[in-house]
């Protein structure tokens, strides 16, 4: 009951009755219960010491890029981020025409933070790559030219370089300890409207969005221009950095994703070092494991994930992991989805041993890998790729396709394959993007157009097609329904 309906409650009630009542309590010895509104405004929380404690530690980002060929040089390049994150479509124009002194510029926004005194900000990788200039304007208003010292696209995190000292730093502290529940604050430029600050709750940990790390769910308001800056906990420690939000309107819809800051301190700390971050791997083609598989196989549970194929001359094939076994432990943690051992992988330092368990024919079996270097992200087309629509039932998916060369292979270290060029139709809906590359077919392998044709041919017309996919370095299956054929 609030302090009005109180206030309502006693003008129904005449004053002898209100005063008996007082007297009744105080005569059982009973206290009145104080009006709540006082008592409760002392215990909402109040961030404006926190502002003025971290606000000078944040920074606005602002970059700019000569517009590309077939780029839309009328969008930021923070707008089309945006868009693009969210599955938006982006407009694409020609190239402008003249040399490069003609081409327009394309500007930017974002918010980073400062890490140390002696001028190292950290924000989000896509508010810094491919930009030509970045400026950093503090909240006194000076402005340097900062330089890129890394960038992780893989987590989203890099770290810029300004030749300062003194600078006002952040502390950092333990995403580990943050709770559902729990009051955070975002300070950022939305919109590139400088230390706009934005509070709200923990909504979920551990939201798992991407192959690499979990995110932190709240529902603080971030918009364009909010990448990059700090989510600070009630101590005034960073605890993660603000980098995406769930939309289906391209606005703020009440749930935003943080980049935990432990994982990003990690990255930071490999870029600051050596420009990149080394990532472990060991050639494998993961998925996770259903409950009928489990069941199936004697596991008993959906825990582990299910190894469904392996590179050949790769660590786990000199280490004797197979094809159907199911990876249950790595250096002795438990693994409970495939997203989970690519974490676990990764974070392995490359050349360095690890013992992994595996599950196979009902018993479980412990084999001791070699750890190599996860390779950055390769572009799969070749400069001119030569594209050729493909006929039949490929075309009937909407996939337009093209073959991969020699070269291409070999870089991309494949032995077969087709290249995904457009998609629409059920491939799209299926969630298979341009850039793909398809290497089987219902547990098939292809090397050409005319081999997946045939193929699919082979298949039922109301069949699930079961595609095994390639997108960057990861591998994974794509169910797609066909329409009727």
């Amino acid at each position: 009951m609030n302090q009005d309906s109180l206030h309502r409650g006693a003008r129904r009630r005449p004053l002898p009755q209100l005063l008996a009542t007082a007297t009744l309590c105080l005569g059982l010895g009973l206290a009145l219960a104080p009006l709540p509104s006082v008592a409760q405004a002392r215990e909402l929380p109040d961030f404006t010491e926190l502002v003025e404690r971290v606000g000078p530690s944040v920074v606005n980002i602002k970059t700019s890029e000569k517009a590309r060929p077939a780029e839309n040089p009328a969008m930021d390049e923070q707008m089309q981020e945006f868009l693009r994150r969210f599955g938006i479509p982006v407009p694409r124009r020609g190239a402008p025409r003249g040399g490069d002194d003609e081409a327009p510029t394309r500007r930017g926004l974002g918010s980073g933070f400062i890490l140390s005194a002696d001028g190292f900000v950290m924000t989000n990788a896509h508010v810094v790559d491919g930009a030509d200039e970045v400026l950093v304007t503090l909240t006194d208003k000076r402005e340097f030219k900062a330089r890129v010292i890394g960038l992780d696209k893989r987590t989203d995190v890099a770290v810029v370089k300004i030749e300062a000292t003194g600078l006002p730093q952040v502390r950092v502290g333990d995403s580990s300890r943050l709770k559902v529940g729990e009051w955070v604050m975002a300070i950022g430029s939305p919109f590139g409207f400088d230390n706009s600050v934005t509070a709200g709750i923990v909504s979920a940990k551990q939201r798992d969005t991407g192959d690499f790390l979990t995110f932190i769910q709240t529902d603080v308001a971030i918009n364009p221009g909010n990448s990059g800056g700090p989510l600070l906990n009630m101590r005034g420690e960073v605890v993660g950095i603000n980098s995406q939000i769930y939309s289906q309107s391209g606005g703020f819809m009440g749930i935003s994703f943080a980049i935990p800051i432990d994982e990003a301190m990690r990255v930071s700390e490999q870029l600051r070092s050596g420009g990149r971050v080394q990532r472990g791997r060991i050639g494998v083609a993961i998925a996770d494991l259903s409950k009928d598989v489990a069941e199936a196989i004697g596991l008993g549970k959906t825990a582990g994930a299910l190894v469904q194929r392996i590179e050949a001359g790769s660590p786990a094939e000199k280490a004797g992991i197979e094809g159907g076994d199911v990876i249950t432990k790595v250096d002795g943690k438990a693994i409970q989805s495939a997203a989970e051992l690519r974490r676990a992988i990764a974070a392995i330092k490359p050349g360095s041993k690890a013992t992994v368990q595996v599950f196979r024919r009902g018993s479980t079996k412990d084999l001791t890998v070699t750890v190599a270097e996860l390779e950055a992200d390769k572009p799969a087309k070749a400069a001119e790729p030569e594209t050729k629509p493909a006929p039949g039932a490929a075309a009937a998916l909407g996939l337009s396709l093209s073959e991969i060369s020699e070269a291409q292979r070999k870089e991309l270290k494949l032995r077969g394959g087709v290249l995904v060029d457009g998609v629409e139709g059920a491939a799209a809906r299926a969630g298979l993007r341009e850039g793909d590359i398809i290497l089987s077919v219902d547990n098939v392998e292809v090397s050409s157009i005319k081999q997946l044709q045939t193929q699919l041919a082979k298949l039922e017309k109301a069949k699930l097609i079961n595609l095994l996919v390639r997108r960057g370095d990861a591998v994974s299956f794509v169910l797609v329904k066909p329409a009727a054929r």
